[in-house]
C-alpha cells in the first residue's frame, strides 16, 4: 500500500505458506490474530539448529552444547532489545503467554493475597487473562472484578477507575483486545494503578505482533507475549518481569536447571530468569522465536502498524453498505482486527463459505466468551491482519462476503 513504508508483495515471498493456492485460489490469510504465519528466516532458524548444532543446553562441556546454549541465551539480548528491557535477567523464557500469565499469577500475586482482597481485569480479556486469576482467587477467598466495555468496544476508564479500591491487590490487563482489536491506554491504567501502589501485568499476545513495545516507558511490572504470533513457532514465548519481582518470587515448577544446590534437606534456587525455566526448554523454538522478533526489528514495527491501520482503515471503507453487516468492536483506536457478524449467516457458515474461496479467517467466540455474551452475539466473524497482508487480500475477503450474502439474502 502507498506511504506506509512496506514492500508486501516482496515480504510474502518470504513465507513459503503464502505461495500455495487454497481451493483453486490466491491464499488470503486473515487469522494472524491466532497464529502468524511464519518466514523463511524463522523456519531456517530452527531447522538449522536441529541439523547442525542439537544438544541440551547449559550443563554440557562438548561443542555442540555449547553451541546450543549461546544460540539459546543469546535469544534473552534480543528480546530485551525488543522490549527495551532494563536487563536479559529479566526475561523468561516460557511457552507463551498463558503460561506466563499462571506464572505471575501462582508466584508473584497468589502469596499477596488474603479473603476479601481483589483483582481487577478488564471485560474484554481473553480466557488466559480470565481463568487463572478465577482459580488464584478461588484458592484464597479473593474477588474478581471486571471494568466494563463501552458499545464502541472501548475501555470504560471511568468504570475501572472506580473498581479500584483499598483491597485491589492486582490489575491485570490486555494491551490490545483480540476481538475487537482496541488498543487500551495501559499507560494511563499503569500510571493510575501506580498512584495507587497496585502492580499491572499487560497482556501483551496482540500488542507485540504490531506495534513497538517499550516496557521501560510503559512502566508496568509485567510484559507477556507469545512468538507464534510474533511470526515465530508455536511452544516458545516471553514472560518479562522487573527483575526486583523476580528476584522475591518463588518458582513456579521445580525441577532440573532452576537449581543451585540439592540436597534431601534442601534446596537453594537458581536466580532469575533460570529459576523460572525447570526442564529441559524449548531450545530450538525459543532460537528460532529469536529470529522472528528479529525478522520484525528490521522490517519496523511502527511500519507494521501504519500498514495494518491502513489496511482496516481500507476494508471498512470497501464494506460500507454492505447489507446485514456489522462490525463488532469500533472503538477509534484500534489494530488491525475487523470482527463482524452478518444478519442471517452463522459465522461458521460465513468461514466455511470463505474458505472456499481462499479466505482464512477465523469464526468464533475466540476465547472472549464474556465478551460476546456483552455484545449479545454468540461468535464474530474476525478477519486480522499480519505485514504480509495487502489490498488483494481485502478484497478477496469483500467478494466472498457479497457471495455470502447472495447466498443467505
Amino acid at each position: 500500500m502507498p506511504g506506509d513504508g512496506l514492500d508486501v508483495e516482496r515480504l510474502r515471498a518470504d513465507f513459503p505458506v503464502l505461495q500455495r493456492a487454497m481451493n483453486g485460489r490466491r491464499l488470503a490469510f486473515l487469522d494472524s490474530a491466532a497464529s502468524a504465519q511464519k518466514p523463511q528466516v524463522v523456519i531456517d532458524a530452527e531447522r538449522d539448529c536441529y541439523e547442525r548444532y542439537y544438544a541440551n543446553i547449559h550443563r554440557g562441556v562438548y561443542q555442540l552444547s555449547q553451541q546450543s546454549t549461546q544460540a539459546y541465551e543469546g535469544v534473552r539480548g534480543t528480546v530485551q532489545r525488543f522490549l527495551n528491557a532494563a536487563d536479559e535477567r529479566e526475561v523468561v523464557f516460557v511457552r507463551g503467554t498463558t503460561e506466563a500469565i499462571n506464572l505471575v499469577a501462582q508466584s508473584f500475586v497468589r502469596p499477596l493475597l488474603e479473603p476479601g482482597d481483589e483483582i481487577l481485569i478488564t471485560g474484554m480479556e481473553h480466557h488466559a487473562n480470565i481463568v487463572p486469576w478465577q482459580m488464584v482467587a478461588e484458592a484464597t477467598g479473593a474477588h474478581l472484578v471486571v471494568a466494563p466495555v463501552l458499545d464502541d468496544g472501548q475501555l470504560d476508564m471511568a468504570g475501572l477507575r472506580e473498581r479500584i479500591g483499598p483491597r485491589t491487590r492486582f490489575i491485570s490487563v490486555v494491551h490490545v483486545s483480540n476481538t475487537l482489536g482496541t488498543i487500551n491506554p495501559v499507560e494511563s491504567i499503569v500510571e493510575l494503578a501506580q498512584a495507587h501502589g497496585i502492580p499491572v501485568l499487560v497482556d501483551g499476545a496482540q500488542s507485540a505482533p504490531h506495534m513497538s513495545v517499550d516496557v521501560q516507558a510503559l512502566g508496568a511490572d509485567f510484559y507477556v507475549f507469545s512468538a507464534h504470533k510474533t511470526y515465530g513457532p508455536s511452544g516458545a514465548g516471553v514472560l518479562w518481569g522487573r527483575l526486583a519481582h523476580l528476584e522475591a518470587m518463588p518458582p513456579y515448577q521445580g525441577g532440573g536447571d532452576m537449581i543451585r544446590t540439592v540436597t534431601f534437606e534442601k534446596t537453594e534456587y537458581a536466580p532469575p530468569p533460570q529459576r523460572f525455566e525447570a526442564g529441559t526448554p524449548n531450545i530450538a523454538g525459543v532460537i528460532a522465536m529469536g529470529a522472528g522478533l528479529e525478522y520484525m526489528m528490521t522490517i519496523g514495527r511502527d511500519h507494521i502498524l501504519a500498514h495494518e491501520k491502513a489496511l482496516l482503515a481500507y476494508a471498512n471503507e470497501r464494506l460500507q453498505g454492505l447489507e446485514g453487516f456489522r462490525i463488532i468492536g469500533n472503538a477509534p483506536d484500534k489494530a488491525g482486527v475487523l470482527s463482524f457478524v452478518m444478519a442471517d449467516a452463522h459465522p461458521h457458515d460465513i468461514g466455511t463459505i470463505l474458505d472456499m474461496e481462499g479466505v482464512a479467517v477465523r469464526a468464533g467466540h475466540h476465547c472472549t466468551q464474556p465478551l460476546m455474551q456483552r455484545f449479545d452475539v454468540p461468535a464474530t466473524v474476525r478477519a486480522s491482519f499480519g505485514l504480509y497482508n495487502d489490498t488483494t487480500d481485502v478484497d478477496q475477503l469483500v467478494d466472498a462476503l457479497h457471495r455470502v450474502k447472495s447466498l443467505f439474502g
